[in-house]
């Protein structure tokens, strides 16, 4: 379930545990769809909102959107340990605050945490009893198909999303489970299962 040399083995939970579950998955898949799908369908699990170091957007909100801090804020959250997990794109930091997960797992609540590869692995060494769930296409043409529709980037930029989304579907043997998102309500269904069900692995 997990390479060999990660040295992280998935946990268990005890049984009536709440878990953080993990949904990755690559660019394309409906990631957004779906949870927000999930979200209407299961209103008690907690939903994890990421810290960033980048300026909002119009129309985003803070605390709801993201946490907005200044580099040096997200620095200390670092070096503190305050972040499961954390990465750094086009200049800026990205991360998942530990204590709101941790407050929403020891008041009986699920959680939900949306990230990618690099951050799910992260979130397998610092919480190894959370769940990883990666969102599979129908076909990889399917998925070609989704991305290559959007006519909106230059070549060379769909080529690198294209070459990211096959590393992370190789990666598809380091999680716990996988969910085809064919049909969004029926992906949002297995979800559901996996998030709110009995912990057995």
């Amino acid at each position: 379930m997990i390479h060999a040399d990660d040295g992280v083995r998935p946990g268990r939970a005890a049984a009536g545990t709440p878990r953080l579950t993990v949904v990755s998955g690559p660019s394309g898949v409906g990631k957004s769809s779906v949870l927000a799908e999930l979200r209407e369908r299961a209103p008690e699990v907690y939903f994890s909102v990421s810290v960033t170091t980048r300026p909002p957007r119009a129309g985003e909100v803070d605390g709801v959107d993201y946490h907005f801090v200044d580099r040096a804020e997200f620095e200390r959250m670092v070096a503190d340990g305050e972040m499961l997990e954390y990465a750094q794109y086009a200049g800026n930091y990205y991360g998942t605050p530990r204590a709101p997960v941790e407050r929403a797992l020891a008041s009986g609540r699920p959680a939900v945490l949306e990230i990618e590869l690099q951050g799910a692995r992260q979130v397998r060494r610092s919480m190894p009893e959370a769940r990883l769930v990666m969102l599979l296409p129908p076909s990889w043409d399917d998925l070609v198909g989704r991305l290559t529709g959007r006519r909106t980037e230059d070549p060379e930029v769909l080529r690198q999303r294209l070459d990211t989304a096959q590393a992370e579907l190789a990666a598809s043997s380091e999680f716990d489970a996988t969910v085809v998102n064919a049909d969004v309500r029926e992906a949002v269904d297995e979800l559901v299962r996996l998030i709110t069900g009995p912990a057995s692995g």
